[in-house]
């Protein structure tokens, strides 16, 4: 199955079919912009009286629909898809619910642009940019996008961003203290936090040309008013979000269907893209890398059992989840070439991501490689399972399900030649 299948059909021509439905089936990729889309959608068919199913899957299959209808968000299938190709999935689900004669929340759109690499207020989200600004629901702002109110614990983890101290809290807090940053900040500290940040990020070991430009998207925040709102910034929230996609995604949904997140959730979410974004740089801190004529490969070893995960007595990370993350942090702060692969040989997993498609910084012209349709047909080669979309893949041999535990009797090394190959 590759992933190009249907096109995404004109806003008002899915909500006349949604409003219609007696039922509806979302099933969204594990990414931080279809997790924000299909949560509009399920708001607003709350709003409307129709009943919902919704749901988190790597390589999105709708779902048979004989009593209902079933849509795609974040991938090209099935009859009726928001494909997020060429501008955020969040961008038409605003515009459906909508047409459905439901206002939908901005901020949670403008979240949904941010995890799709994309900036408040273009690739058709000025209209929900203009929503959240006339709602004073945000506010433009000097510093750096976190969902904390804690710098350290939001530096550390962030996964926005790719810093000396990115993985350590205690490392962020000496950067912070040597800077003098106070408790309370204003606008002025907030600028100065903002250029320690876009310094380092420049400056660290092995960082790329594109990094500079990538942390962009960073700075300057969005900052979110209202209890309502379960982060502190646009850009946190999106941060979040896509960590939840793939680390929780049964919270991720109720955090993305709940107008008003209880604190019990607000900390569930919070731990998970916590754990979720600290056990991705520290697995990058130790990862060996290597650099082939059009991608760069980073090797890791995430840690196995109880009591060795991000912190002392956590789980250990889940490959399925992380690697993503890690060929995310790589493609856009480590390597210079178009794609990053990172790959875990005892878990027999790997997971890439290309710039492209007009979001990653400095890559404006460049075509995507269409990663998910490589990493499929290399999975058949290898017995294993392969999923994605144009711009983000992965692979996993010897595994019987896409978001299970992989089994080690496959050749992930032959795979991610075979992927090089291909790509």
């Amino acid at each position: 199955m590759t992933e190009a299948t249907s096109a995404t059909p004109a806003p008002d021509a899915l909500a006349d079919v949604l409003a219609d439905a007696p039922f509806a089936r979302l099933v969204a990729t594990d990414d931080g912009d279809a997790l924000a889309a299909a949560g509009l959608l399920a708001r607003a068919l709350r709003a409307v009286g129709t009943p919902f199913q919704v749901r988190v899957a790597a390589d999105p299959v709708p779902d048979d629909a004989d009593d209902g209808v079933s849509v795609t968000v974040g991938a090209a299938r099935g009859p009726r898809a928001i494909s997020g190709a060429g501008r955020p999935a969040s961008t038409d689900a605003f515009a459906v619910s909508r047409a459905l004669g439901v206002e939908p929340d901005p901020v949670v759109a403008l979240a949904g642009v941010v995890a799709a690499g994309s900036v408040p207020g273009t690739d058709g989200s000025a209209d929900a940019l203009d929503a959240a600004e006339d709602s004073d629901r945000v506010r433009r702002r000097p510093g750096v996008a976190i969902p904390t109110a804690d710098l350290a614990d939001g530096l550390a983890a962030s996964t926005l961003v790719r810093t000396p101290y990115s993985g350590d809290p205690e490392a962020a807090r000496a950067a912070l203290a040597e800077l003098g940053i106070p408790a309370d900040l204003g606008d002025e500290a907030h600028r100065r936090l903002a250029s320690l940040v876009a310094v380092d990020v420049a400056d660290a070991d092995e960082a790329s040309a594109r990094a500079a430009s990538a942390v962009e998207r960073a700075l300057r925040p969005y900052a979110t008013t209202g209890d309502a709102t379960p982060f502190e910034t646009v850009g946190g929230y999106a941060d979040a979000l896509d960590a939840l996609a793939r680390e929780a995604p049964g919270t991720g949904v109720a955090l993305a269907l709940d107008t008003d997140p209880s604190a019990d959730l607000r900390t569930a979410a919070l731990g998970a893209w916590r754990s979720h974004g600290l056990a991705a740089h520290r697995a990058l801190d130790a990862a060996t890398t290597s650099r082939y004529d059009g991608c760069v490969v980073v090797r890791v070893e995430l840690p196995e059992g109880e009591g060795d995960g991000p912190e002392d007595g956590d789980t250990a990370p889940d490959a399925g989840a992380v690697l993503p993350t890690i060929a995310r942090l790589a493609r856009d702060f480590r390597s210079p070439e178009p794609v990053a692969i990172a790959v875990d040989e005892s878990a027999g997993r790997l997971a890439a991501a290309a710039v492209g498609g007009g979001r990653a910084a400095d890559d404006a012209a460049t075509e995507p490689l269409g990663l998910g349709d490589a990493c499929r047909s290399v999975a058949t080669e290898f017995d294993g399972d392969g999923w994605g979309t144009a711009e983000r893949g992965g692979l996993a041999v010897g595994a019987g399900e896409k978001g299970g535990e992989a089994e080690t009797d496959g050749d992930v090394t032959g795979a991610l030649a075979a992927l090089r190959e291909a790509l």
